[in-house]
């Protein structure tokens, strides 16, 4: 076993030959605040043009007739240098004008769009408009904001995670949207079932399988594994093509000491299994993933995640700053 990062030089999977200055080739699969912190200390440690990041987009929602792709966006400020630190989503130094003037009409302002990052989305729906594909709308969008990573949306068809909910009335159900879910409701409601509408007819964005076959590594970022990471493995192909690469499939855990660090995936595990913690997502990742990163706090848990089939390193997880993303990063790709 492979028990803490201190002791990588026994562990071959995370051996680089100490005179390789060449950086490696690596894919993320995103989706979160956690993950664009994950990507943003990968880009320091291997350089950014050296990752591909295939990123959620089942949370993407219409509001006001405008396209919004909270996942993408995420990623695209905080790799750009401009996402508040504080929130963890949006910009910084972002101002509300146009909600509170919505306010005054009683509109929909229970999903807050700040006035700066309304440009992002009027400029993604009038690119639909025009015929662009999320993807090309994608690489625009990143490159005005110099992020240097490739990031690819998971598919360019339109896939929605769909959740049931328990009604108010014991025995009755309602099946929402997640940001309905997610933000309407403050993710408080008990969730009986998930779904992504639209997955089994989309299609892998242009360059997410080969990019996913030509990685030397494929990390799978500390997201929410049953509402970022499961979208993007229900479109077609992305499922296998991860599997075929399992061996060089490096995992982060969003869970610590049974709670998650943001988000609602430690009550998503419990609500749906298969429970909140380093086993359970070891449970869920490895049929495609070989090792597992957990936090120190759940060094004890090291024999649990084996017994799941995975590898199990143990070493600080919770990105504290810029030099916490960093050093995780460097125990992702073994530097």
């Amino acid at each position: 076993m492979c028990a803490t990062a201190g002791m990588r030089a026994g562990c071959d999977w995370l051996a680089w030959p100490p005179d390789d200055t060449t950086p490696p080739v690596l894919t993320a699969l995103a989706g979160g605040v956690g993950a664009a912190r994950m990507l943003r200390g990968l880009a320091a440690v291997v350089g950014p043009t050296t990752i591909t990041a295939i990123v959620n987009t089942a949370d993407d929602v219409v509001l006001h007739g405008l396209h919004v792709s909270p996942d993408l966006d995420t990623v695209v400020y905080t790799l750009g240098a401009g996402n508040d630190e504080e929130r963890g989503w949006g910009l910084a130094g972002e101002t509300w004008t146009v909600m509170v003037s919505l306010e005054r009409y009683g509109g929909q302002t229970w999903f807050r769009l700040g006035d700066q990052d309304l440009a992002t989305h009027l400029y993604r729906t009038q690119r639909f408009a025009e015929q662009a594909t999320l993807s090309e709308v994608t690489a625009e969008i990143a490159a005005a904001w110099s992020v240097g990573v490739r990031l690819l949306p998971m598919s360019d068809d339109r896939v929605q995670t769909r959740i049931t909910v328990a009604g108010p009335v014991p025995g009755t159900s309602t099946e929402i949207g997640f940001q309905e879910w997610f933000v309407d409701r403050r993710h408080s409601v008990t969730v009986e079932r998930l779904r992504f509408e639209g997955a089994d007819e989309a299609r892998p964005a242009p360059g997410v399988l080969a990019a996913i076959a030509d990685a030397e590594t494929v990390v799978v970022c500390p997201s929410n594994p049953l509402v970022s990471i499961a979208p993007i493995l229900a479109v077609p192909g992305i499922a296998d093509a991860v599997q075929a690469r399992r061996d060089d499939v490096v995992a982060v855990s969003p869970i610590v000491a049974g709670a998650a660090l943001r988000g609602p995936a430690d009550r998503l595990l419990r609500d749906l299994g298969p429970e909140s913690s380093v086993v359970g997502v070891a449970r869920l990742y490895a049929p495609f993933a070989a090792t597992l990163v957990v936090d120190d706090a759940d060094a004890d848990l090291a024999p649990g995640v084996e017994a799941a089939g995975m590898r199990c390193v143990v070493a600080p997880t919770v990105m504290r700053g810029r030099a916490g993303a960093e050093a995780l990063a460097r125990v992702v790709v073994g530097r």
